[in-house]
């Protein structure tokens, strides 16, 4: 049983990889592309995966299946519009992670469906990756301090209630973890992870 688990981790960690990389890469471009080049200079512009693993997070995430990365540094006073560039660029991180598990579902069916591949460790490697994709993007999608969704509300809300949630971030790990472990956070993301599905397996049922 120890083995196996130990083997599950291992089909997992390209998903881990990948899914944190991009989403934090996808976080630097927009920026960059909205006129600020931190992260450019500060190297995390890349898909180095090196460049964007926080150790202690990726350690928690490979054991517990919750962790994080370094958050990619934003300075939005380089933005036209602050509030609209904060939106785009926090959309941009679980954007990219239901892209990229838009991409590597195509990948399945085009290598099982229709070349009819049996290579089991491979179909493990790519349900994983397009499993652990889908789950960054929607647990990030929380409006909960530091993830996305936080940032995403906030560009919407008047300032006084930006600054209210802003200072809501000093509990917002607390939160997370009883949110996470009384199983209130799967009743949230569950619904989601299952549309999300649906969305994507949908648009890759229009050309298989």
């Amino acid at each position: 049983m120890f083995g196996m688990n130990i083997l599950y981790k291992l089909y997992m960690l390209p998903g881990i990889l990948i899914g944190l990389t991009f989403h934090e890469f996808a976080h630097g471009y927009v920026a960059y592309l909205l006129g600020d080049d931190t992260a450019k200079h500060k190297g995390r512009l890349t898909l180095n995966p090196i460049a964007h693993l926080d150790p202690l997070g990726f350690i928690a995430l490979m054991l517990a299946g919750f962790g994080w990365a370094k958050p990619v540094p934003v300075n939005p006073m380089m933005f036209k519009d602050r509030k609209k560039g904060m939106i785009l660029v926090s959309l941009a991180g679980p954007l990219m992670n239901f892209l990229m598990a838009l991409i590597v579902l195509f990948i399945i069916y085009f290598c099982f469906d229709v070349l009819n591949i049996k290579n089991a460790v491979f179909q493990f490697v790519m349900y994983g990756i397009y499993s652990i994709n889908i789950g960054l993007g929607v647990f990030n999608l929380l409006p909960i301090p530091p993830l996305d969704g936080s940032k995403i509300l906030a560009g919407f809300l008047p300032y006084k209630y930006e600054y209210q949630m802003i200072r809501m971030q000093q509990y917002s790990y607390l939160i997370l973890i009883v949110l996470l472990y009384t199983g209130i956070a799967s009743m949230i993301l569950e619904p989601m992870r299952t549309v999300i599905d649906m969305a994507l397996n949908g648009i890759v049922g229009l050309f298989f």
